[in-house]
């Protein structure tokens, strides 16, 4: 097997945390060959987890099975009539892509602009962000089952996408690695600045008519200033969804929190900022032993030095039940729990 399967593998470079962890075997995924053997050589009967760019991943012990790191690369596209294409392997850097349809002119990315992780995450996440989700663009991606060891193509309609949320993270948990997506955009789309922050700071830089590179640049600014670098400071990004309650729900917490921030989801549903709720309890830059919520975002946890993958959960489920005392509102985790 090309590549060989390494022993005893330190997490520690994988995970965006930057928690220690041990995976008991680790194998990187550079060609959809590679799948195909593991398959042969029977790995995927046993315990294994697909790892990406460890952006949305918190090892809270070391893991008794097989890591497979998917590490494929290459992006390409055609244009069909008012439509492209564009095709990315599911190890790409996702920000990466964006920059490659920026810098081609192609518009639909822009929002999305610096968001951690890989290509072959964005469709189990339905990564979104600024307005703009990937359920609106994807077209369909490649995936290998590991039952079969068949590719396999999932079209928009079959992976069922909801806010956050795919098949992928519901009865195909686990089932499939996706080895390559394709997005179509529209190569005259609308460029989406409806987000306040963006529009805000797009008319400080003085900008009227706005290309999609103002507004990546725009958002990733956005991004940096509110969000921690991983690369100096251990975090996975927002650790918790925002969460969507009923209408009735939310009419009665309105009357007791007139500030509470919300989007209407439709006729019958809102969706809260979980920041908004998280900082409302007192959390916002507070820090407990090697763990702090982020002083610019309350939605983010950070590593402050030499945490454990225990100790940050830990004070996720603290602040989880903080939440749900003072509002009767119950947060998900966003992060895959190991």
């Amino acid at each position: 097997m090309k590549n060989a399967i390494q022993q005893e593998k330190s997490l520690k470079e994988f995970n965006t945390f930057g928690i220690e962890a041990i995976a008991k075997q680790y194998k990187k995924i550079e060609a959809e060959q590679d799948l195909k053997d593991l398959y042969d050589a029977g790995y995927f009967e046993g315990d294994f987890f697909v790892l990406g760019g460890g952006s949305n991943v918190l090892f809270t012990k070391d893991y008794d099975g097989l890591i497979v790191h998917i590490a494929s690369k290459g992006k390409q596209h055609f244009i069909e009539n008012d439509q492209v294409f564009v095709t990315a392997e599911g190890g790409e850097v996702w920000n990466d892509l964006v920059w490659y349809c920026i810098e081609h002119d192609f518009p639909g990315l822009e929002n999305m602009a610096l968001i951690p992780g890989t290509v072959g995450a964005s469709p189990i996440q339905n990564i979104g962000a600024y307005g703009q989700e990937l359920m609106h663009i994807f077209y369909s991606c490649r995936a290998f089952d590991t039952k079969t060891g068949e590719f396999v193509t999932f079209s928009n309609e079959d992976c069922q996408f909801s806010y956050r949320d795919s098949i992928f993270k519901r009865e195909c948990k686990g089932r499939y690695i996706i080895c390559s997506v394709t997005y179509k955009l529209d190569l005259f789309g609308q460029i989406n600045i409806s987000y306040g922050a963006i529009a805000a700071e797009l008319a400080k830089r003085g900008i009227d008519t706005p290309t999609i590179k103002d507004v990546a640049e725009v958002v990733s600014y956005i991004r940096v200033e509110k969000l921690p670098d991983p690369s100096t400071v251990g975090n996975a990004g927002s650790f918790f969804k925002n969460p969507i309650i009923p209408k009735t729900q939310f009419l009665g917490l309105e009357k007791q929190f007139p500030e509470i921030v919300h989007y209407t989801v439709d006729s019958e549903h809102e969706k809260l900022a979980a920041g908004w709720l998280i900082e409302q309890c007192g959390w916002k830059g507070k820090k407990v032993g090697e763990v702090a919520v982020w002083k610019n975002q309350a939605l983010v946890l950070t590593n402050a030095g030499k945490a454990t993958g225990n100790e940050i959960f830990a004070l996720s489920s603290t602040i989880v039940d903080d939440v749900y005392t003072h509002f009767g509102v119950q947060l998900e985790r966003e992060v895959n729990i190991l």
